[in-house]
C-alpha cells in the first residue's frame, strides 16, 4: 500500500501542473470557473492522498511517544544527578 501512496503522490503531482484550463473561460454550476473547480479537486484528492499516507505508509516508532518522552526526562535527571 506504502507504494500506491507515493504512486498518488506523482500522480498529484503530474496532474497539478495543468496548462490546458488557463485560458478557457467555462463556469461549472453557472458561477465557478472550471480551473478553481479542477484545483478544488486536487485538493479533495491530495487530502485524501495524506490520509492514505497517514493511515498505511507513516513509520511505526518502536516505542509510544508517552515512554520515550518519560525516559527522555529520566535520562536528564540522571545526568544532572552526576554532574
Amino acid at each position: 500500500m506504502k507504494y500506491v501512496v507515493w504512486g498518488l503522490v506523482v500522480l498529484l503531482l503530474t496532474i497539478h501542473q495543468d496548462i490546458w484550463f488557463w485560458e478557457d473561460n467555462t463556469l461549472v454550476f453557472g458561477f465557478m470557473p472550471i480551473g478553481l473547480l479542477y484545483h478544488a479537486c486536487i485538493s479533495l484528492a491530495a487530502g485524501f492522498t495524506w490520509y492514505l499516507a497517514t493511515k498505511f505508509a507513516w513509520p511505526l516508532d518502536e516505542e509510544p511517544a508517552a515512554n520515550s518522552a518519560a525516559n527522555s526526562s529520566t535520562e536528564k535527571s540522571e545526568r544532572g544527578a552526576s554532574a
